[in-house]
């Protein structure tokens, strides 16, 4: 958002609330309070769009609200079929010029402790520690994460598995992860939901993504709550 005052911000969130249906506004004022930003998940270089679209995905189901896309070598591609809606609901950080380092250093100066995902990692979701919020990083299907997001992340884990299978699918690893982890923040005193300005401005993006032409919508209603102001 512009630099506005939070009272600034407030009226703009009451005024777009009430151009969109009862239901739906129903639906944003309850869903909002449960999204967390304290987990978050890093995409790096997913190549099948549809398993990164399964990504986006499983993060709104489980109110995950920031996604990290690095696409260096690939364009990400939001797969509409696979992702049913997500990405209006979800906000998703995309990185493709850069490279990991600058992402994952971002999310270390934010606050985030790099958690990267390995099957031969020693430690799993269960004892992870939650303190602090977390950043999951995946990397490919073919690959894994590369050396360099290994080296930058502050920890490893994995998904216990009991069959022959090497690892999971990245979309059904995402899913799991988040479920184990949401689970344990619910039954936490962890402070992880979402500040009042931070409620306010998700509001916000949520009536922006989907009322017809939400963009042209805000700036209007930036500018009359700006006159009137």
């Amino acid at each position: 958002m512009k630099n506005i005052t939070y009272k600034q911000k407030h009226e703009i969130m009451t005024r777009m609330l009430h151009m969109v249906s009862d239901n739906k506004r129903e639906l944003i004022e309850k869903l909002a309070g449960l999204r967390t930003k304290h987990i978050a998940v890093v995409l790096e270089n997913i190549y099948q769009s549809h398993n990164a679209s399964a990504v986006v995905r499983s993060c709104d189901c489980f109110g995950v609200q920031d996604v990290h896309v690095i696409a260096d070598k690939k364009k990400y591609e939001v797969n509409r079929e696979v992702a049913m809606g997500a990405g209006k609901w979800v906000t998703t950080h995309h990185y493709k010029n850069q490279n990991t380092e600058s992402c994952l250093n971002q999310l270390k100066k934010e606050g985030y402790r790099i958690i990267a995902t390995s099957p031969y990692a020693d430690k799993t979701l269960k004892t992870l520690d939650l303190s602090q919020p977390v950043a999951l990083v995946f990397g490919t299907e073919k690959d894994g994460l590369s050396q360099q997001a290994i080296d930058l992340a502050d920890e490893t884990i994995r998904i216990p598995m009991y069959g022959f299978t090497e690892s999971f699918n990245i979309s059904v690893s995402a899913a799991l992860s988040l479920n184990t982890l949401r689970d344990r923040l619910m039954d936490s005193d962890i402070a992880w939901q979402l500040t009042d300005e931070e409620l306010i401005d998700l509001k916000t993006e949520w009536c922006r993504n989907i009322l017809y032409r939400g963009e042209d919508v805000y700036e209007e209603v930036l500018r009359n709550v700006l006159t009137d102001n």
